[in-house]
């Protein structure tokens, strides 16, 4: 294994929206002289958050990537959004990374979005470090805190420091691996000194806890423990390391990231205990023709491999790639085969990513995260390989979008430069989703949250200089029947030549739900000619496209067509076609003709002191709850509710629980609207056509 891949760490940070994630990328980059000043979140100067849509919500919208040096090594740097409307490019890019730091806020404790961070890098297969931040802001706690990462978190936590001091009294930690205290003045400069007398007694016991803790990772260790044998700082970093990089448990630390007290502790802790691309090890993929399984280790010696974590769209620029090397060295320009699209790729510039800025390099290897531009063909979740020997990797698939809005235009004409302006921006956040409903006549924009969507149409405007408004979707009711029914359908005209003739027969009765349309021919005898059959289906079919109470699609029924009479001379497919149209209208009427509603299956996530807040909404918006699980220390409730109560429920949840709830919806099927809200309905849709 080359040294070069040894010495490099990629970390993500990861955590709940204001843990502090972005001004501790900031002080990691400060501290190792990679910055010249310490950028501020709200002051909107940071390295890391540059977007205008960030700098005006003061929080990270987009992963920013940066990489810094500190003794010796080159750790790669992510600072993943915590915001739940963002969340799927936060998975997307947590793949670039080895390790994960989950940043904690002492003063908000474990929050819904650190869980689900927290279950990515179990999925990704990532060791994991906590860092308990803010512990100089009022009402922060480093024990609750610490008891509130045992609930949430698995493998178990244990702490390797201790903070000195507590909200403005904060000044230091104590590392219970040296056994030393760590003082640190106002401009962040640090003192080593001995642990003091009013934390020394709790030092003693939570060493005793570590050290039985860290030496559970080895075998041998353990053994010497038990003898009494004492165990050197040496063989407590050792174990530490292999603990950490095994899942064993998770280590955590503690400071405050804007006041720089404990962030020298933590960059030590990267580069000694958290993974290097080596210690992964090989990553599996398949062959792209024969779907075998293959694999490719980390060196500088095999052939190229990499995946595409990142796509960032400009109008200018033109699109920039960012994609995580794998395996293999790529030179400064050249080609890539990508197996996804089953194309070749050319680019003329290897670049890395500082925060807002591109640099150029003249080569990258096996753990670098770099990025090209101009790709033709490429996206976010696909393989790059070697052309002579390829391979293509999985992708996970993005979060599934929660909420929809209908756009229009707000100049006349505009709609299709919005279509293909937001087709751009899909390049760059694959959890976007874009829909043209034929239905409804409606560009849907689905996404994670209102926050995300009315996100989505700022850029649109800054970047492509569309303008587009946003509105409720209209809910695809659909129509049925309750009842059986027989009708008669003729059409008669006489003109001068030929005339139009055309009769039948049919009986209408109710299937059931997702059953959709069923055409019975039961003519016999002859009363309607073979040729003339399939024309009376057809008549059937564009009239139930246009329903009868309210002009929406009618489904779930079947038709017999059992009799009718024809004209040697007058019949036709189209005379036909009017009658099977007739007889449908005549048939529904006397059916019992009612309203359906899409229903929808839900599941919500929420800490359970907003259960009851929950429960009581869901069933005043007509929902049905089927049952409730455990799920760490969070309750997930299962439920079908109807569409058209919950086109806005992300933003009416996420004030309901403080932004501590989640949900996912799919729909499930359709059913009656209650007769009341269906009057309502037929009502409202037959006023606007007038």
């Amino acid at each position: 294994m080359s040294e070069k891949v040894e010495r490099i760490r990629s970390i993500a940070l990861i955590g709940h929206g204001g843990a502090g994630k972005t001004s501790l990328a900031e002080a990691l980059l400060f501290n190792s002289g990679t910055i010249k000043r310490l950028g501020n979140v709200e002051e909107g100067n940071t390295a890391m958050d540059f977007e205008p849509e960030e700098l005006k919500r003061t929080s990270s919208i987009s992963s920013g990537f940066h990489r810094y040096s500190w003794k010796n090594h080159t750790v790669n740097l992510i600072d993943t959004p915590g915001d739940q409307n963002f969340f799927s490019d936060t998975k997307s890019c947590m793949q670039a990374a080895d390790g994960v730091v989950v940043v904690i806020d002492a003063v908000d404790g474990v929050k819904v979005q650190t869980e689900l961070a927290m279950e990515f890098a179990k999925e990704f297969g990532q060791p994991s470090v906590i860092f308990i931040n803010k512990l100089d802001r009022e009402r922060a706690d480093f024990n609750r805190t610490f008891e509130d990462a045992k609930v949430s978190s698995e493998p178990k936590p244990i702490i390797i420091q201790l903070p000195i001091g507590a909200e403005d009294e904060f000044k230091g930690v104590v590392d219970l691996i040296s056994n030393q205290a760590y003082i640190y003045d106002a401009d962040g400069k640090v003192k080593k000194e001995d642990i003091p007398s009013d934390v020394q007694d709790l030092a003693e016991s939570e060493r005793e806890a570590l050290i039985e803790n860290i030496a559970e990772a080895d075998d041998e260790l353990i053994e010497r423990y038990l003898e009494g044998e004492a165990l050197s700082e040496e063989d407590l970093i050792a174990a530490l390391r292999k603990g950490t990089l095994s899942h064993t448990f998770i280590p955590v630390l503690c400071g405050s990231s804007t006041k720089n007290i404990g962030l020298d502790l933590l960059m030590d802790f990267v580069v000694s205990s958290m993974p290097s691309p080596g210690d992964r090890g090989a990553k599996v993929g398949s062959d792209p023709s024969s779907g075998n399984e293959i694999e490719r280790v980390p060196e500088e010696n095999a052939p190229f491999s990499g995946f595409v974590v990142k796509t960032l769209a400009d109008p200018y620029a033109g699109r920039l790639t960012i994609f995580r090397v794998i395996s293999g060295r790529l030179g400064g320009d050249g080609t890539f085969y990508n197996p996804n699209k089953d194309t070749k790729e050319r680019f003329t510039q290897l670049l890395t990513i500082a925060g807002k800025e591109q640099k150029p390099v003249t080569e990258a290897g096996p753990g670098s995260i770099v990025a090209v531009a101009k790709l033709k063909k490429t996206s976010t979740g696909d393989t790059l390989c070697s052309d002579a020997d390829k391979i293509q990797y999985v992708c996970p698939d993005p979060l599934p979008s929660l909420i929809s809005f209908a756009l229009t235009a707000k100049s006349k004409g505009d709609e299709d430069k919005i279509y293909i302006s937001l087709t751009k921006l899909l390049e760059e956040d694959p959890s976007i989703k874009l829909d043209r409903v034929a239905e409804t006549k409606e560009i849907l924009l689905s996404g994670l949250g209102q926050i995300h969507v009315e996100t989505v149409i700022e850029k649109l405007k800054r970047k492509f200089g569309v303008e587009a408004q946003l509105n409720t979707p209209k809910v695809p009711y659909r129509e049925t029947i309750k009842g059986k029914a027989r009708a008669q359908g003729k059409h008669k005209k006489q003109t001068g030549g030929h005339g139009q003739f055309g009769d039948c027969w049919i009986q209408i009765e109710p299937l059931p739900r997702g059953k959709g349309f069923e055409f019975v021919d039961n003519i016999v005898g002859g009363a309607i000619p073979k040729t003339y059959i399939p024309a009376v289906e057809k008549g059937i079919v564009a009239s139930s496209q246009k329903g009868l109470l309210a002009g929406f699609p009618a489904i779930d029924f079947k038709v017999t067509l059992d009799d009718g009479s024809y004209h040697a001379v007058d019949s036709s497919e189209m005379a036909f076609k009017i009658a099977g149209s007739l007889a449908f209208k005549k048939a529904v009427e006397q059916a019992n003709p009612t309203l359906l509603e899409p229903i929808m299956k839900m599941t919500v996530t929420t800490p359970e002191d907003f259960m009851g807040d929950i429960m009581g909404d869901l069933n005043g918006r007509r929902g049905k709850v089927l049952g409730m699980d455990n799920a760490g220390k969070n309750q997930v409730i299962n439920a079908q509710v109807p569409m058209a109560e919950f086109l806005s429920y992300a933003s009416d949840l996420r004030s309901m629980t403080g932004g501590r709830g989640m949900f996912t919806m799919e729909f499930s099927h359709y059913d009656e609207v209650p007769a009341q809200i269906a009057n309502k309905i037929i009502e409202e849709v037959n006023k606007s056509k007038e």
